[in-house]
């Protein structure tokens, strides 16, 4: 069977896989799982932060549908049988030709039953413009394929550099390096982080996490204001679950209560409190606790305040005591109130810090610069500046500096260069969680990073953690070098974790490929600029979006400290900070709007489009969507330069909100290849082909796979590109010539037209999924006339305390039903008044005073029934038809 009998046309040229069909199914069941315990799938991408990191099962299945195109160039090892096989997969057929052949639309699974085969490729040269975290760069070198990545930023290259590396490394050096700066340094790391045994022995405990509350002083009294948002510490645990440890205000120290909402008593001072209240409020103000005085935080640094840090409280963990039977897991690992000994160790390691002057050049002590994100913007309302911050070693504290001056002293004693950069790696991923921005997850009795919400937020009640760490405890080196280790283990035996025939998860046994087991080249640099190959045949990538993280503000956290070692070996590290003005983003510290990043753009995928093989070349891409506008910039950056989109594909997001943590809309893959001839088309004739084609692949998917609505939308919208992309700049709608973003809004219209899916059929959809999220919604309503904002509006939906759905027992979708009753009866949906006729049924109220007005029309009884099935609620069935209920 050749290449060309794969198309539906004898006259189209070849289309890969992934243009025919792609299991959004299947990957997204594994990305649901994957995306909530990267550790498990694919513990080297967790070696190091990066940002925006695409997930490795997505990844996957984009290069084994974009790759997998030429059975004589394949070889199939079946990891758990070590055989190397073509034959008998689960689709009953020993003929590779077929599988490939046999995806299409309607059924794209015939190639997955490669997913967690060892494939290998030949002949492929992959390109990566955008390598970011190198998701793209392990999946491709998995396949055999020769990679190439570029990116601007060195910490990205870096990072990306021991990824790659990890399949080639051997372990027990690496281990023995560790053990050489253990030797040196983790006895004395550790002596600053114990105290005496809170439980009164003759033994030292370890300190886990200590809490440090920031102060000011009273502007009219003088009094010095502690500025707690709420004196709550930490979640109960173990025996004490349900309970919460809180610190009072007045004696200082650390006690139990049941209800840190409610006024409560100290249990030493018994002084009364509401736990929950602080003397700091929303909008960055203190109130004095003495005189009332209220006064805005920032005002008071501006004036010449400057905070003062007390140490407050410590969690602790006692390894003699829980060995210790009489003594409960409470004791051993639990909270208490600072006491003198725990700060006089602190003032001795400033003093040592003070001292030790032969280890201050390891700290990067130059000026942040002022920046989008370190300086207040329109992407991030935090400023470091206002909070005191000048240069990078103000983000920490003298004990911090000392020891992580002494770990980096200890690295750089290393001599193989390779096992230096992995100690490195360690250190560089552990300083988020070593530093003043770091808070206190109190519900999960843990410490949060740095880079929680991808910003640099000054805190005022910040956890200094174990910088060597002990048995327990988040992001202490030792934790961090574990991880690392981990990762290259993983990389040198790889396995794949999947969703078994009994939807259970499942795991291969080792490839024998390892990582970076093929030709691979970095390049540090401006896509755009670096010498590359002259073609490839293939670019998979995730390029920018519009609301992209900042990268290069974000990662000069880590690149000033990884270039005390790197200055001198690599020269992506001469320069003081990363890479700016090259960057492809919007930012408005450097005054680039939509318009720049538009341009910068389209700049990126013409230079993709020059290095891509003419004939066979494929580019798929991942794509963070928000509306028709970006996808209208899109459309016309790729068509402008030569390409054509041949399929998209909604896919699940694995991504926060640059700042505040709210989900982009939702993923899309996008595929195009480089555009055949264009002709001229009449609007006309282009709508009438492009309804014709949305109307039929919207029926063929609906026939054919359990998809939302939603999804199928966004696959008609592919299709719709498809038939547009050929004759783009040739689209004449009277005596002009139509833009890629005016097609694209009516393409979405004419896919809106087509789906009778509404906010209703949304509503139905999220009560027939378990556990519900925000993310639901978003993916439900993709492809369909709803919104978000219209749900929300309807009160379908809240997120105020916690993800809610608006069901008729909901306060707030009550509260919006009965205004409407009173104020627009008229205006009355059919879920409205069936919900209504729910509520009053359960209080015993007369439903058939409102039947008897209401009209009961076939639509409200279709309603009733799919509520009924949709929820199990056998009232909804008997609502309408028996009026005499709740009488």
């Amino acid at each position: 069977m050749s290449r060309e009998q794969y198309n539906t046309k004898a006259d189209e040229r070849f289309q890969y896989p992934i243009e025919r069909g792609f299991p959004i199914e299947r990957v997204n069941d594994i990305a649901e799982k994957e995306g909530s315990s990267k550790m498990h799938y694919r513990p080297t991408s967790m070696m190091h932060k990066w940002w925006a990191r695409r997930l490795g099962c997505v990844f996957r299945s984009i290069c084994l549908y974009s790759l997998v195109d030429n059975p004589k160039k394949l070889t199939v090892t079946d990891p758990d049988t070590g055989e190397n096989t073509l034959g008998e997969f689960d689709g009953g057929t020993s003929d590779i030709e077929q599988l490939i052949a046999d995806v299409n639309l309607s059924d794209p699974d015939s190639l997955w039953p490669l997913y967690t085969k060892d494939v290998r490729v030949e002949d492929k040269s992959v390109l990566d413009p955008f390598m970011g975290g190198g998701t793209t760069l392990m999946e491709a070198s998995r396949f055999g394929a020769d990679v190439t990545g570029v990116d601007l930023n060195p910490v990205a290259w870096f990072v990306t550099k021991k990824e790659l590396e990890a399949g080639e490394t051997d372990v027990e050096e690496l281990e023995t390096a560790y053990e050489n700066v253990k030797a040196a340094v983790a006895d004395e790391l550790r002596s600053y982080y114990t105290r005496s045994c809170p439980n009164g022995h003759d033994h030292e405990a370890d300190v886990m996490y200590e809490f440090w509350v920031r102060e000011l002083g009273c502007i009219s009294c003088s009094a010095t204001v502690p500025l707690f948002k709420d004196y709550r510490v930490a979640a109960g645990r173990y025996d004490n679950k349900g309970s919460y440890y809180v610190y009072c205000p007045e004696c200082e120290s650390v006690f139990l209560t049941d209800d840190a909402r409610s006024e409560s008593a100290c249990t030493e001072c018994s002084h009364t409190f509401t736990p929950s209240q602080g003397p700091v409020s929303r909008g960055g103000y203190y109130t004095c606790q003495d005189c009332g005085q209220k006064y805005s935080i920032t005002d008071a640094i501006a004036e010449g305040q400057s905070y003062n840090d007390r140490l407050y409280a410590v969690e602790y963990y006692c390894s003699h005591c829980d060995e210790d039977e009489s003594h409960s897991k409470a004791d051993a690992k639990s909270y208490i109130a600072a006491t003198a000994e725990d700060r006089e160790r602190y003032r001795n390691a400033a003093e040592t810090w003070a001292e030790r002057e032969d280890l201050h050049g390891y700290i990067p002590n130059t000026e942040i610069p002022r920046g989008a994100i370190t300086e207040a913007s329109s992407i991030s309302g935090n400023d470091v500046f206002q909070h005191g911050y000048e240069t990078w070693d103000d983000m920490f504290n003298e004990r911090q500096l000392l020891a992580l001056a002494l770990l980096l002293d200890a690295i750089d004693d290393i001599n193989d260069q390779n096992r230096k950069e992995y100690l490195l790696l360690a250190f560089s991923d552990s300083l988020m969680f070593h530093n003043n921005f770091t808070i206190y997850n109190r519900s999960g009795n843990k410490i949060e990073g740095v880079f929680k919400t991808n910003s640099y937020n000054p805190q005022m009640e910040h956890i200094e953690n174990n910088v060597w760490g002990c048995d327990y405890g988040r992001g202490t080196f030792s934790a961090t070098w574990d991880k690392v280790v981990d990762g290259v283990r993983w990389a040198q035996a790889p396995t794949e974790r999947y969703i078994d025939e009994d939807g259970n998860t499942a795991k291969t046994a080792s490839f024998e490929t390892p990582l970076g087991a093929s030709s691979y080249t970095l390049h540090h640099g401006d896509m755009r600029a670096v010498d590359l190959e002259e073609t490839y045949d293939a670019v998979i990538t995730d390029p920018p979006y519009y609301d992209n993280i900042i990268y290069n503000e974000v990662a000069n956290f880590f690149y000033v400290w990884q270039r005390q070692l790197l200055a001198d070996m690599y020269e992506a590290f001469e320069t003081p900070l990363t890479p700016d003005l090259e960057s492809i983003a919007t930012n408005p510290a450097l005054g680039k709007g939509d318009e720049d990043f538009e341009r910068d753009l389209a700049q990126a995928f013409s230079r993709i489009r020059d290095v891509l093989d003419d004939e066979d070349g494929i580019l798929a891409f991942t794509y963070h969507h928000k509306g028709s506008e970006s996808w209208g910039e899109l459309l016309e950056a790729l068509c402008d330069v030569g390409f054509e989109i041949t399929a998209t594909y909604p896919v699940s997001a694995d991504l926060n909100k640059f700042i505040q943590g709210e989900a982009v809309s939702f993923d899309i893959i996008v595929v195009a290849r480089p555009a055949s001839e264009r002709t001229m088309i009449s609007w006309r004739d282009l709508k009438r082909e492009i309804y014709k084609t949305a109307r039929q692949t919207r029926r063929n998917l609906q026939e054919s796979r359990t998809l939302s609505q939603g999804d199928i939308g966004v696959m008609e919208m592919g299709v719709c590109f498809r038939e547009y992309s050929k004759h783009h700049d040739k689209v004449r709608r009277g005596d002009r010539l139509m833009s890629a973003k005016e097609v694209v809004n009516e393409i979405y219209g004419i896919i809106q037209d087509a789906s009778d899916v509404g906010a209703v059929d949304v509503f139905i959809d999220l009560l027939r999924t378990d556990d519900p999220t925000y993310d639901d919604v978003m993916k439900l309503c993709r492809g369909t006339s709803a919104n978000p904002e219209e749900l929300k509006e309807m009160a379908l939906y809240d997120t105020e305390d916690r993800f809610e759905l608006g069901t008729w027992q909901s306060d707030a979708r009550q509260a919006y039903i009965q205004d409407k009753l009173s104020n627009e009866p008229d205006e009355l949906t059919d879920l409205d008044r069936l919900q209504f006729l729910r509520s009053e049924f359960d209080r015993g109220g007369r439903i058939q005073d409102y039947t008897n007005r209401w009209e009961i029309t076939p639509e409200l009884i279709d309603l009733a029934e799919r509520l009924a099935d949709a929820t199990g609620d056998e009232v909804y069935h008997r609502l309408l038809g028996d009026t005499s209920l709740g009488v």
